[in-house]
């Protein structure tokens, strides 16, 4: 088990940069007040990363949270994809460009080809890291990649992705994936741990709610990070943004992670990373 702290703890990438494990998404945050606010309070009271895409819609508002918190930049993990539309070489220069404006900020921590798009993922690839040798991101990763295109992606990469960012939650683990990445030091992160709310249905799940005094929330995203997983759960709820990290008390046993693992069914919320028409 990798040593879990607090809030501002981090997994180390492969090129040394420090990830911090627990982020806040902005998935389906609307770019307004509302996001941010959410970013701006979840990183007054601890959170140090923060996950958007162009193709969310609210990279302004996620600027302006960053602002209105008060936090020093250096001192924050921001994140940005690049969406499939933008995908190719030139394309995804200028796709960069646009999200840094819209951010307001000079750089990011990390930037993820969202999707992987056939036939351009390469060019993609080869942008991003023209980018990383520019300095102008910190690390580059890719999300929603199977093994087979991580696979093909790395027969021409100069640099291994340093993140693969995936839907994973009790009835999606792949841990075949998960360890293939860890194989290959790319440090595995979840979309989507709470199945879009289906989570908290689970017997099992409100089972070991019960058992370690803790919400379900609070139970998934310790298992998350006690696998070495960085996890980004979404919410606009100042209670529930404050919930989510007030998992740094209690651990969950071997065999519990172990039985979360067994829930793999391959039942997805989201698309299918080998079968999406988007």
């Amino acid at each position: 088990m990798k040593r879990i702290t607090d809030l501002k703890g981090s997994f180390k990438l492969h090129n040394g940069v420090e990830i911090p494990y627990l982020g806040l998404g902005t998935y389906q945050s609307d770019n307004d007040q509302e996001v941010v606010d959410a970013v701006s309070y979840a990183l007054q009271i601890g959170y140090r990363h923060i996950d958007t895409a162009s193709v969310y819609g609210n990279e302004e508002g996620v600027g302006k949270g960053v602002v209105e918190s008060g936090i020093h930049r250096d001192d924050l993990f921001v994140v940005s994809k690049v969406w499939n539309t933008d995908q190719g070489y030139e394309t995804t220069l200028r796709a960069f460009d646009a999200s840094l404006e819209r951010l307001n900020l000079d750089y990011l921590d990390l930037y993820l080809i969202h999707w992987p798009v056939s036939g351009k993922y390469k060019d993609t690839w080869r942008a991003l890291e023209k980018l990383y040798s520019e300095k102008r991101i910190k690390a580059i990763g890719v999300s929603n990649f199977m093994q087979h295109h991580l696979e093909d992606l790395l027969t021409t990469a100069e640099v291994v992705p340093m993140v693969n960012q995936m839907e994973f939650h009790p009835y999606v683990v792949q841990q075949d994936l998960v360890d293939f990445c860890y194989l290959k030091g790319i440090q595995y992160e979840a979309w989507s741990p709470f199945m879009q709310g289906k989570v908290f249905n689970l017997d099992i799940c409100q089972e070991l709610s019960k058992k370690y005094k803790k919400s379900v929330a609070q139970v998934i995203l310790r298992w998350n990070l006690q696998k070495g997983i960085v996890t980004i759960p979404k919410s606009v709820k100042k209670e529930r943004i404050k919930s989510n990290a007030d998992i740094f008390d209690f651990d969950i046993s071997d065999e519990d992670v172990a039985y979360l693992d067994s829930l793999d069914r391959a039942e997805r919320i989201g698309p299918d990373p080998d079968n999406f028409d988007f």
